[in-house]
């Protein structure tokens, strides 16, 4: 017996070194782990515990790096944005991880939450879709993409004979292919949900089957409809025209040269293709100079990336979705008054405003993935203000 004890003192003593170094992050995710990758059904402290740990535990889901370069762009740290709020009420409101503020090029505001810290990696959701879009415009300044008027089947061979045999790319990108497609988050049959589960009976892509498989409902080009889906094609695209893994393409074309602070990573399906809809991990600091990428024209040390013209159109209204003073351009989310900004489910977002030369990064756990019910969606707007009037009052003083 005594000897029974002294074991069981050993196992004990053992077992609080190892969860004493494991570090907090993953206690959190040990004492709220998911028991699958459906995010959309996963708790509140599930999705606070596994949110910073996506491309962590490839027994979920594997993920694919998006390697940084040797150079860090780093930011100037200018006097700290007065704003007329409580800070701490409004990041605890909004279940923040992070939020930063860039103004002209310098950190203005920088606050974290919810255990998560300055090097950590929080996942962007549909955030990726607009760097997606922008992977798009790279492609066709390099010439991969002949034209945004190629129907998508042309370089999707499996698409041919679909209801998308006559969509355009760029009627991909404003999500107007008028394809029904049902974006439900809420729903478990809905194609959001489904789509990942899907098996393509010839053994290629369970995405591009799945997709080619559904209806047309109006016609191309008249109606808006946010589709995940499409997005992902969009990423099967990108990687046909141009024979690359969108993480290595990512990486070669603005990670590394543009200075990101530290490797990315890109969640892929069980095809071993990065989900180009969603789900890049990222460093906020990282999200906000992909903001400032934008900002600078594409640009890279004087050399732009993309096709004249390009962010304006990527930017600017190209399709009503039924808000007004809003609409959608090539996978952003655009604001009449000439801001846009990246938009992912559960409150992560990079908001643009050229005219003031402003950036707002966020990372966050909404308490639904809209934040409609618990008003942080409507929280977010009205702080996106509160931060544009405090920059004018500035300007004007």
């Amino acid at each position: 017996m005594k000897k029974l004890g002294i074991a069981l003192g050993v196992i004990v003593i053992v077992s609080a070194l190892v969860w004493s170094l494991i570090g907090s992050d993953w206690r959190r995710l040990a004492l709220n782990l998911p028991t699958n990758a459906d995010v959309l059904f996963w708790s509140q402290g599930q999705r606070e515990a596994g949110f910073r740990m996506m491309d962590r535990v490839p027994a979920l889901i594997e993920s694919r790096k998006i390697p940084a370069g040797d150079s860090v762009r780093d930011f100037e740290t200018g006097p700290e944005l007065s704003l007329p709020l409580d800070l701490d009420a409004y990041m605890q409101s909004q279940n923040h991880a992070s939020l930063i503020v860039v103004h002209n090029g310098a950190i203005r505001l920088e606050r974290y939450g919810l255990g998560f810290e300055q090097d950590g990696r929080w996942t962007s959701f549909s955030v990726a879709k607009s760097l997606t879009s922008t992977l798009v415009g790279i492609a066709v300044k390099e010439g991969d993409i002949e034209s945004l008027s190629d129907p998508v089947s042309k370089y999707i061979e499996g698409l041919s004979g679909s209801s998308y045999d006559d969509v355009t790319i760029e009627q991909l990108l404003t999500m107007s292919s008028g394809v029904a497609w049902n974006e439900t988050y809420t729903d478990p049959n809905s194609d959001v949900a489904r789509f990942n589960e899907h098996v393509a009976e010839d053994g290629g892509s369970n995405l591009v089957s799945y997709m080619a498989a559904l209806p047309r409902a109006p016609p191309a080009g008249e109606v808006w409809n946010y589709s995940t889906g499409e997005t992902n094609m969009i990423g099967i695209l990108v990687m046909e025209a141009t024979g690359k893994d969108l993480s290595d393409y990512l990486s070669e074309k603005i990670w590394a040269p543009y200075g990101m602070l530290q490797d990315a990573s890109w969640l892929i399906n069980d095809a071993g293709s990065e989900i180009s809809g969603c789900c890049i991990q990222a460093a906020t600091r990282d999200f906000a100079r992909y903001g400032q990428f934008i900002l600078d024209g594409g640009q890279i040390d004087g050399v732009s990336l993309l096709p004249d013209g390009w962010i304006d159109l990527a930017t600017t209204k190209r399709i009503n979705y039924g808000r007004s003073g809003q609409g959608y351009g090539y996978q952003w989310w655009t604001y009449d008054t000439g801001a846009f900004a990246a938009r992912g489910i559960f409150g992560q977002g990079i908001y643009i405003d050229p005219s003031r030369n402003l950036i707002i990064a966020s990372n966050s756990n909404w308490t639904t993935a809209l934040g409609n019910d618990g008003g942080e969606g409507a929280r977010r707007e009205a702080f996106y203000q509160t931060v544009v009037d405090a920059i004018d009052a500035e300007s004007a003083g």
